[in-house]
């Protein structure tokens, strides 16, 4: 589940391992980008977390975060 904190969407996955972490990484990327809305991120071994805040809307959450944040649960 999201957590909003800070003016931040966030949420923390687990996965197997680093390969499946990272693969999850360049599906979101994929997405972020076609999207134009990229996260926060950091990748420790099998953990990815992710923020999500909108910088052009003063970094606030947004209609745009909720809906990467809804592609990205469907990724996992």
């Amino acid at each position: 589940m999201w957590k909003k904190e800070n003016n931040k969407l966030k949420k923390t996955f687990k996965f197997k391992d680093f390969i499946e972490a990272f693969g999850f990484m360049t599906r979101v990327a994929l997405i972020a980008q076609e999207m134009n809305h990229h996260p926060t991120w950091t990748n420790t071994y099998n953990t990815v977390s992710i923020e999500l805040n909108t910088h052009d809307a003063g970094d606030i959450v947004t209609p745009l975060d909720h809906k990467l944040a809804k592609a990205i649960d469907k990724l996992k």
